[in-house]
């Protein structure tokens, strides 16, 4: 898959929810851990909590991955569109690596919150006040449904796949590599919120994202200029 690199998906995913991830979701995080997980648990229960919120992110990352990257391959139908459609994603990400450096509000405004759904909201309260261990994994189902900037990145980048087989792959491995942060933030409730830590990882996952976008952009070029080569020949 010439088009992507899944190393740096990894990377940027995983220094990236030591920063704006956990900016983003902490707040769900520690509110689930305060009011779900008990003290008298044992801690591999704990344990198995946290990995089912997080396995229900990711099973929601995966599902969005596989319809972008359906809805990805539906859209290109030439060399000449495929390198429009990576000319336009690399642009977003440079975008979104700026927006999280505070240069520009991009992720800003198309982040806009759920809450108010009463759908949405309503099952949330309800799986907040559960202790059936199955609701945690329905909570991270829920969670990954929050429109978030971070994950606008991913989604493009899987729409870049043109195949739902790869952009199932990129958001799973998104979805996978964010979980050691917010595992940690879960077990240990605020050690990451508020730190120079995250400030440093914040800032190294927008200058990784930005120069993703770079070389997206790049290879966009490439597919515009040279008539032999298209998006599905890369996988």
């Amino acid at each position: 898959m010439e088009n992507i690199n899944l190393f740096s998906i990894i990377a940027i995913a995983f220094v990236g929810s030591f920063g704006h991830c956990i900016g983003m979701c902490g707040g769900i995080v520690m509110a689930y851990s305060t009011a779900k997980v008990g003290n008298e648990w044992t801690r591999l229960t704990q344990i198995s909590a946290h990995l089912l919120y997080s396995l229900g992110r990711v099973f929601t990352y995966t599902t969005l991955g596989v319809m972008f990257g359906y809805l990805g391959g539906v859209a290109t139908f030439s060399n000449h569109t495929d390198g429009i459609l990576l000319l336009i994603a690399g642009f977003a990400m440079i975008l979104t690596g700026l927006s999280l450096l505070g240069k520009i509000k991009f992720l800003t405004l198309i982040e806009h919150s759920l809450a108010g759904n009463a759908w949405y909201q309503n099952t949330f309260k309800a799986m907040l006040k559960s202790q059936n261990l199955s609701s945690f994994f329905i909570l991270g189902m829920l969670n990954g449904l929050m429109p978030c900037g971070f994950v606008y990145f991913f989604a493009i980048t899987a729409a870049s796949t043109a195949s739902p087989f790869w952009g199932g792959i990129v958001m799973m491995l998104f979805g996978l590599s964010t979980i050691p942060a917010l595992f940690s933030l879960g077990y240990f409730v605020g050690l990451f919120k508020q730190s120079s830590f995250r400030t440093l990882m914040v800032k190294l996952a927008a200058i990784a994202v930005v120069v993703y976008g770079l070389l997206t952009i790049y290879n966009g070029y490439g597919f515009i200029t040279d008539p032999t080569r298209t998006l599905r020949d890369c996988h």
